[in-house]
């Protein structure tokens, strides 16, 4: 073999071999690159144009879509009628420690509809309600 004596007296071998972990790391980038865009959260608005503070907040938040439709959608594409809104939201919020709920609303919602959303969260209970609108 290749060896010899002198090199088993020399003491350990302290070559490492890095290839391995960057061809982890670049499989990891390629997958965290590809899924980021999926994990947003709600349905595709087109939202009215405001300039604001940014939502912050420790956990994901809850977020409540109102498309052009009119139709509810709890997260992205949880469709929910609003009749049963206040419940699903009370269930989700009693085990979570942000009980905040932010209002997404397609700007070609008429105003009543977002009203009517509200105010099912206000007799739910749910009083901790903010809009979200895209910055102008």
């Amino acid at each position: 073999m290749a060896f010899d004596d002198a090199d088993l007296n020399s003491g350990a071998i302290s070559n490492i071999n890095v290839t391995p972990l960057v061809d982890v790391m670049l499989v990891l980038l390629i997958i965290f690159m590809v899924t980021a865009p999926i994990l947003q959260q709600g349905v595709e608005l087109e939202l009215p144009k405001e300039t604001i503070a940014p939502i912050e907040g420790k956990d994901e938040q809850i977020v409540v879509s109102v498309d052009q439709e009119g139709k509810v959608y709890i997260g992205a594409g949880n469709a929910v009628e609003v009749k049963d809104l206040g419940n699903r939201l009370k269930d989700i919020l009693a085990v979570r420690e942000d009980k905040r709920v932010f209002i997404k609303a397609d700007r070609r919602v008429s105003y009543g509809e977002v009203m009517a959303v509200m105010g099912t969260l206000r007799r739910s209970g749910i009083y901790k309600v903010g809009l979200i609108t895209e910055p102008s």
